[in-house]
């Protein structure tokens, strides 16, 4: 599948609110593509669903906090969200946005095998900020998110999505561009570039 070139990308009006990205196997991979490449006063909050081992403290924030110029943390429930803070779930918990903009976690059933779930996520991040939503799917082998991603894009929020072909795991963008086939289908170095442009007066 091809890259969508600028000129086929919608111009949007609505100004963004927040992140959120959901990613598996081949994720840490990934991530460290995007998030270093952001810069300290990068304002929006991101959200993000890793999927990891449940029986293991995660030191995914901590890995990324000390590489990132932006504050990387673990989420704790019922916290502000705060511009330009980047999120993890914790192992074995659903990460939420709540109505008032805090950060939710719950042990409820997993999602497709999984918790954290990345439609869970997405699903409660797009009812809340709309229009001012972007979400993003990177690699992962199974298709949590496709779900989330579709309520991103019903909502009026903006859909990001890693080529199949470049990877790790095809299968979690695989089916989120079968349910959503209007997202963009990007690298992960045009997801890092559409991130900064995005917030470009």
């Amino acid at each position: 599948m091809k890259s969508r070139k600028a000129s086929d990308i919608i111009v949007r009006h609505t100004e963004p609110e927040a992140v959120v990205i959901g990613v598996s196997a081949g994720g840490l991979k990934a991530l460290s593509a995007i998030l270093p490449t952001l810069p300290a006063d990068y304002p929006l909050p991101i959200m993000i669903v890793i999927h990891l081992p449940p029986d293991r403290n995660s030191v995914v924030a901590k890995l990324f906090d000390d590489k990132c110029a932006l504050t990387v943390r673990e989420a704790d429930d019922k916290e502000d969200i705060l511009p330009g803070y980047v999120y993890f779930a914790p192992p074995d918990y659903h990460l939420l946005i709540e109505s008032d903009r805090r950060l939710s976690l719950s042990s409820e059933e997993p999602v497709l095998f999984s918790r954290p779930s990345v439609d869970v996520l997405f699903e409660t991040a797009a009812d809340v900020y709309g229009e001012g939503l972007i979400g993003i799917i990177l690699t992962g082998a199974n298709p949590d998110g496709a779900a989330g991603l579709k309520q991103v894009v019903k909502e009026g929020g903006r859909a990001l999505v890693q080529r199949p072909d470049q990877a790790y795991a095809s299968a979690m963008p695989e089916a989120a561009l079968a349910m959503s086939p209007q997202a963009e289908s990007l690298t992960l170095e045009q997801i890092a570039d559409e991130l900064i442009k995005a917030v470009q007066v």
